[in-house]
């Protein structure tokens, strides 16, 4: 069974940094896309970064220079450091993989969640 398991969310600052991680586990398959994102009160889930097995990176517009993704595929666990975090960044942050075949759900595989909270 697909898992994937984050952490590192939390309390923080304007201003702060953090550093999320998932880890994703029962993995049988080759592993295309991982990445990260975020659902805030009130408003539809929305990309915040994504990267590939290669390592190419795709960050939403807005977060571009301040988030930053990244990956180990021997762990196939994928990072988000997020630095200078504002308010408007509190969200619940989710991962996300797809896989390189055609298998499981048509979205990938989800994580169960991790919030963080930017306080002004």
């Amino acid at each position: 069974q697909v898992q994937l398991v984050e952490s590192g969310g939390g309390l923080v600052q304007a201003g702060g940094s953090l550093r999320l991680s998932c880890a994703a586990s029962g993995i049988w398959f080759s592993i295309n896309t991982m990445g990260w994102y975020r659902q805030a009160p009130g408003r539809q889930r929305e990309l915040v970064a994504l990267i590939t097995r290669g390592g190419s990176t795709n960050y939403a517009n807005s977060l571009k220079g301040r988030f930053t993704i990244s990956r180990d595929n021997a762990k196939n666990t994928v990072y988000l450091q997020m630095n200078s975090l504002k308010p408007e960044d509190t969200a619940v942050y989710y991962c996300n993989l797809k896989p390189s075949v055609v298998v499981g759900p048509p979205d990938g595989y989800w994580g169960q969640g991790t919030q963080v909270t930017v306080s002004s």
